[in-house]
Parts: C-alpha cells; structure tokens; sequence
C-alpha cells in the first residue's frame, strides 16, 4: 500500500508547480497584450478624428530636442489604452537618442541616451 502513495504523495507539489507556470504564463501573456503596435490605418484614422498627433508634429517636436540629429526610427503603440509615439535620433556625435511622447497631447514623457 505504501508503494502505492507514495506516487500520489509526488504528484501533488507537481500538481502545484504546474499550476503556478500556468498562472505565471497567463499572467505574463496579459502584459504583451496590454502593449501592442497601432497599425498605420488605425494611426491616419486617430489622427484625422483629432485623437492623436501626426506623425510630422511629433517629429517635429522630437527634433526641437535635438536639433542636430535624424530619425531613425519611429512607432506608434498602445500601452493601457495610451497611445505612445517612440522617436528614435541619431545627432552629428554618432549618440543615439529614444524619445518617448503621449501621441494625443504631445508631452514627452522620456528623452535618453540609447546604450
């Protein structure tokens, strides 16, 4: 009889650490979907209803900040129902830069060195 637990005994710590990988994985999933890429359509369809910025004004502003520099690169997302417009600059010194703005108002919230 004892031979007979003792594999029921085991299965239950593994009952349980299959449980917590599978909360840990839905919980981590949720994360990715709070934060997605808006796609150009949605972004021309935003920006004409007046929601967001244009893309050409938040450049613009990006490079008020650094006037020496040029985009790189740029992407429009929605973080938890903001949406985020991501400048990347690289100015005359060869120094990257990634600015970080509320689409809809403009406000840069962040504006580093990229290592």
């Amino acid at each position: 009889m004892d031979a007979i637990e003792a594999p029921i005994a085991m299965d239950t710590p593994m009952k349980t650490l299959t449980t917590l990988l599978a909360a840990l994985t839905f919980g981590l999933t949720s994360c990715f979907i709070q934060a997605r890429e808006v796609d150009p359509q949605e972004v021309l369809r935003l920006s004409d209803a007046g929601t967001l910025h244009s893309a050409e004004k938040l450049d613009a502003k990006a490079l008020s900040k650094h006037p020496d520099a040029r985009i790189i690169g740029t992407q429009f997302r929605n973080i938890y129902g903001r949406y985020v417009y991501n400048v990347e600059l690289r100015d005359k010194q060869g120094i990257e830069w990634v600015l970080e703005m509320d689409a809809a108002t403009g406000q840069v919230y962040r504006n580093h060195q990229d290592n």
